[in-house]
């Protein structure tokens, strides 16, 4: 068995409730139970696909060579050019 750390946890009272009451009914203790949990959900973590944004540029080639050297501000109006007031 490896070592242990002991620490402390703040848990909302209605969770620690129940967290006592599914200990009394398996047989077990909260520690066991925190314990489990953890473990599942790191190894849910760990296996997770990261997140990644699909390419959704045109063609892949940027933007047009007479705009490419715009600001943002710049771009921004003439997206918007002839557009409200």
């Amino acid at each position: 068995m490896g070592t242990h750390m002991k620490t402390t946890v703040e848990i909302r009272d209605d969770l620690f409730e129940a967290a006592k009451e599914s200990t009394r009914r398996r047989g077990t203790t909260l520690r066991a139970l925190i314990e489990r949990g953890l473990e599942r959900e790191l190894e849910r973590e760990a296996s997770e696909k990261p997140f990644r944004i699909r390419d959704a540029s045109y063609q892949g080639r940027g933007l047009r060579p007479e705009v490419r050297d715009l600001t943002w501000e710049e771009l921004r109006n003439l997206v918007y050019e002839g557009r409200g007031d």
